[in-house]
């Protein structure tokens, strides 16, 4: 493993300096740039190509198909007040930032993460208030963004503010920083230990994400009592192989870390040459199937376009009904048609 660096990596001249990028590909990776933010810590300047091929930029990006949405899970259509999403009943999300530690560049929501910092006082406000008065939520995700890039000061009375619902039964988080940022996580334990309980879902693609640094934060949030999850992104020329992914979920499991979700690859713009087919990731959790333990077998999920939810991909709930057409079933009984290309 190579050596990392000490400062992030924010623009396509940088990325050339540090070996990432060809000086030949500059104007068109200046070209996403211009649509699409580079940020990459110093963890992932790694010169592995599952790592690489999620952070650096790709002329390919863009191209963006008519399928492709700015809003590809429909995060808008179900937010009653700024910086919520209430799209199932008993839980909702609070993007209590726009901010993350790396931009992936296959993110559903590459249009507004680095636009912005932490949710404004207002919104948030706003959003807490809604959550205050809407007994029917047993569980707040925050996310955004990523919410461990807050400070333990901004995130804290967030926290306290949550807790202090007693409808509230479950917060959870979703992040990528125990990977890409690990030493953020000491400063963050104590704000853990909460009435209500606290999960913590961490997003890795690759096992060689899970560095010596990770895997110590990791083990940090363990050994406090944190319940950990993980979800992954099926990505083709990451990760879209039994093998990397046999990998990637048994060091997780190792980890006391339960893989959640393989998600298929959102319709996110400029993102078409990091999805794989539905059928070929059935495949994949076929060969998965038996030869890893139930343990360390995720669910294999996409979410409808449009704010529909989402679709466990191997269930009753998804049919294939040609070459390429699916159609898929919501959590409300709805059925949408879906093409997979």
């Amino acid at each position: 493993m190579t050596a990392t660096r000490q400062r992030a990596i924010t623009s396509v001249s940088e990325l050339v300096s540090a070996g990432l990028a060809d000086a030949a590909q500059r104007p068109a990776l200046e070209q996403v740039a211009q649509d699409f933010r580079i940020l990459i810590t110093p963890e992932m300047q790694q010169a592995s190509p599952g790592i690489s091929a999620q952070f650096v930029p790709d002329a390919r990006e863009q191209e963006t198909r008519p399928e492709e949405l700015r809003d590809p899970i429909g995060d808008q259509a179900h937010s009653p007040v700024p910086g919520l999403t209430h799209r199932y009943p008993d839980r909702v999300i609070l993007h209590v930032t726009q901010s993350c530690d790396v931009y992936c560049r296959f993110c559903f929501r590459r249009e507004v993460v680095g636009a912005a910092g932490p949710l404004a006082q207002d919104a948030l406000a706003g959003a807490l208030d809604y959550i205050a008065r809407t007994p029917a939520i047993r569980e707040v995700i925050l996310t955004g963004g990523d919410p461990m890039t807050l400070s333990p000061r901004r995130l804290g009375p967030i926290l306290d503010r949550i807790d202090g619902m007693d409808h509230v039964e479950v917060i959870r988080f979703h992040s990528r920083v125990p990977v890409v940022a690990p030493a953020r996580v000491a400063s963050l334990l104590p704000l853990l230990k909460r009435r209500a309980a606290v999960f913590v879902v961490i997003h890795s693609n690759h096992p060689d994400e899970l560095t010596d640094q990770a895997c110590q934060a990791i083990r940090a949030l363990a050994d406090e009592g944190v319940p950990l999850l993980s979800q992954s992104v099926l990505l083709r020329g990451v990760n879209d192989d039994a093998e990397t992914l046999s990998d990637l979920f048994r060091r997780l499991t190792a980890l006391r870390v339960t893989p959640y979700y393989l998600h298929h690859c959102d319709l996110a713009r400029g993102t078409s040459h990091f999805r794989t087919t539905i059928d070929h990731g059935l495949q994949i959790m076929d060969a998965l199937r038996g030869h890893i333990s139930g343990v360390a077998l995720p669910s294999y999920m996409l979410d409808l376009p449009g704010g529909f939810g989402k679709v466990a991909l191997e269930s009753r709930n998804a049919v294939r009904v040609g070459a390429g057409q699916w159609r898929l079933r919501d959590w409300r009984g709805q059925w949408h048609d879906y093409r997979d290309i």
